[in-house]
């Protein structure tokens, strides 16, 4: 199904390669200057976007092996992952219970327990408290109730999501990511992270994540602003399909036209899936081709841009993670070291640069609103949800939103 579905998309794309055209909004839309500036609706984003939805924090690949964990930071929560003997993932607030201290540094790695930097408390890859320092002369204490707190998570597509908001009974501990998927999970099946070898990490330090965002879900400046680095022969137009809020970019090149020199069930997978795939409200994916001359492999990496809000309303954090979808080798290693390199200055000496200097502008005052056009559809349909989800007070008000149909969220 997920195929026909590529396919079919890739149909639809060609008959817009031959019109010359690409589907439009209806109207431009205004977004406000004061969402990237003003910091009670900044702290409303991560208190009702970041704190409530499921979030992208690591990959299959990444905790491969029982004994693996990853330990992060995200919007200012400490969350800490663990695949168990069981071969499961399991999420955890990186805080000790008995006086909150972090447990665990950021970071990955591979171990069996877990030992508190402040006063040695203990716990094994359940989060189960197995250790007490002198515990004769600590005092009574229900070892069972003061494990790790667990978080709700869940593996999709060689993705690990989970959401910010600790289990309060043991059903809050599954997630139904492929509810807040709305069916894209089937797509993101056809990239093929869940087999793809984890490469390494980066980070950069960007503006207002919306800023940042907005860039990502944007074609119209490919050829500007990434002349010097993409070319300025790449391609402004953008096509985007929807999945409640998660969206996939895509253009109409022209080379998609050799496509139709062979059968469709010749199709390649690569060239169907091309494109940014995004997932709300906070990652994207891009692939890129990775090979050195006299080398033998190579293929696909995969960069998963994994993007949270900063320390405050003009800051934000990107972690771009790499996946190969082959097998890495020494040889290999400087050409991807090589691309790894090159993408981080696209982003952070291109993309991150203009933002910095939007935030700068936007703060005179001089403008009370930035412009999305009809061109620009996704980034219209990214602010439209932001701004459902920040409208939604309350419990209540977030259950109207589902029952709606505009997001789907975990139960």
């Amino acid at each position: 199904m997920s195929r026909a579905a590529l396919v079919s998309m890739t149909r639809r794309t060609l008959t817009h390669v031959h019109a010359g055209t690409v589907p439009l909004a209806e109207s431009v839309r205004l977004v406000p200057a004061a969402h990237y500036r003003d910091p009670v609706r900044w702290e409303q984003e991560i208190e009702r976007i970041f704190h409530r939805v499921p979030l992208v924090v690591g990959f299959s690949a990444e905790l491969d092996e029982p004994g693996a964990y990853k330990a992060i930071e995200l919007a200012g929560f400490p969350v800490l992952l663990t695949r168990g003997d069981d071969g499961e993932i399991r999420a955890f607030v990186n805080s000790c219970s008995h006086r909150g201290a972090i447990v665990v540094p950021e970071g990955c790695g591979r171990t069996r327990r877990f030992s508190c930097p402040y006063h040695s408390w203990t716990y094994d890859g359940d989060g189960t408290l197995v250790g007490i320092l002198d515990r004769s002369e600590f005092g009574d204490l229900d070892v069972d109730s003061h494990g790790l707190t667990r978080l709700p998570v869940a593996e999709r597509a060689g993705l690990v999501f989970t959401v910010l908001q600790p289990v309060t009974c043991d059903e809050d501990r599954f997630l139904d990511v492929d509810a807040f998927l709305c069916g894209y999970g089937e797509l993101l099946d056809q990239l093929g992270l869940t087999d793809c070898r984890f490469v390494g990490s980066q980070q950069v330090d960007g503006p207002n994540w919306k800023i940042a965002y907005d860039g990502y879900l944007d074609f119209y400046h490919l050829p500007i602003l990434h002349r010097e680095s993409f070319g300025a022969d790449t391609s402004n137009k953008a096509i985007y399909d929807a999945w409640g809020p998660h969206q996939r970019v895509s253009s109409p090149e022209e080379r998609l036209l050799s496509l139709e020199e062979r059968d469709e069930d010749d199709w390649p997978v690569e060239t169907l899936a091309g494109g940014i795939w995004t997932i709300f409200p906070h990652t994207s994916i891009a692939s890129f081709k990775v090979r050195a001359d006299g080398v033998d492999g190579g293929g696909l990496i995969h960069m998963v841009s994994t993007l949270y809000p900063g320390a405050d309303v003009g800051s934000s954090v990107t972690v771009q993670s790499f996946l190969a979808a082959f097998e890495p080798s020494e040889e290999l290693a400087p050409a991807i070291d090589a691309q790894r390199s090159f993408l981080l200055g696209v982003v952070r000496d291109e993309d991150y640069r203009t933002g910095f200097g939007i935030q700068r502008a936007l703060r005179t005052g001089a403008k009370h609103a930035v412009l999305f056009g009809r061109n620009e559809a996704g980034g219209q349909r990214f602010h439209r949800w932001v701004d459902n989800l920040v409208a939604a007070e309350t419990q209540d008000a977030l259950a109207a939103l589902y029952a709606a149909g505009q997001v789907v969220h975990q139960p």
